[in-house]
């Protein structure tokens, strides 16, 4: 925890955003990631519905609930209390406006988050309209939706041909109209992210979108090399925590199969005056 650091506020990010200034995000979903996250220093933590998939082992990120989302922000909340946390809206919670401002007003209110994001685009402007009249902060999300992994067939790139791209461009740009405060570029042409990025004024973050923008975010679990189910083309591999602890792992049944754990440094003792008193008790017990 650095308790010396200012969180940033809504205000900053606008600001960062005007003057190209760099931020790092990562997406983590319980108290020792974000734990971790804040002692190096990331700028940001989205709690992500993706967490379905890498704490749960869904093959997608459909069946999160938003009871369950707020129960994750809480605990990334009370692991890094001074970093800006974003929480996403779960598939299914923000359907229609008011279903939208029911489930963002409670998650605002139940998870510390410091604002919410969901996934529409200029087909749906009535939902982030709504939402942000309420009063409550809130974000969208262009190019891969992962709420609609099925009607892609999959996770896969977005904006391959100009005409895909020219409309992750104007769901960018209703989305800023609509009084969204922020856009996630995720899984689009390095080309088409940079686009989107000048089309609005708001802030973007991107996650395999190349450098546009200037937040970048990866999941935690993929950098850290702890999430091994599979790998996006965009993840980057930073440490390897899936081999460090499946060794832990390893070495601990070894030593406890050949009786050398544990060993006298990890266990209690008692003083010899109290074990002769133990003993004297035992014995005389056993001789009534």
């Amino acid at each position: 925890m650095n308790k010396n650091r200012e969180k940033l506020t809504i205000l900053d990010l606008k600001e960062k955003k005007a003057n190209k200034e760099r931020l790092a995000m990562v997406a983590v979903g319980e108290f020792l990631s974000a734990q971790w996250a804040e002692a190096a220093g990331v700028d940001i933590i989205g709690v992500g519905d993706s967490l379905g998939m890498t704490l749960y082992g869904h093959e997608n990120t459909l069946s999160v609930t938003v009871d369950q989302m707020i129960h994750h922000c809480k605990a990334v909340r009370r692991g890094a209390p001074n970093t800006f946390c974003i929480l996403a809206m779960p598939y299914g919670s923000y359907s229609t406006k008011g279903i939208a401002i029911k489930n963002a007003s409670k998650m605002m209110k139940e998870s510390g988050a410091d604002a919410i994001k969901l996934q529409c685009g200029k087909d749906r402007v009535d939902i982030i309209s709504a939402v942000s009249a309420a009063g409550i902060p809130v974000m969208s999300h262009v190019g891969l939706l992962p709420h609609f992994v099925h009607l892609y067939g999959g996770f896969k790139m977005q904006g391959k041909n100009a005409e895909d791209a020219i409309k992750i461009v104007e769901d960018a740009i209703a989305i800023e109209i609509a009084g969204a405060i922020g856009i996630e570029i995720e899984a689009v042409p390095a080309e088409v992210a940079r686009e989107v990025d000048r089309a609005v004024s708001i802030f973007t973050f991107s996650i395999g979108g190349g450098a546009a923008g200037n937040c970048q975010l990866l999941n935690g679990y993929d950098l850290i090399g702890g999430f091994n189910t599979f790998k996006p083309k965009f993840a980057k591999r930073f440490g390897n925590v899936a081999d460090v602890a499946t060794n832990a792992f390893k070495e601990f049944v070894s030593e406890v199969k050949d009786n050398n754990f544990p060993d006298t440094e990890h266990s209690y003792s008692m003083s010899l005056s109290e074990i002769g008193k133990l003993k004297k008790y035992l014995e005389s017990n056993r001789k009534s």
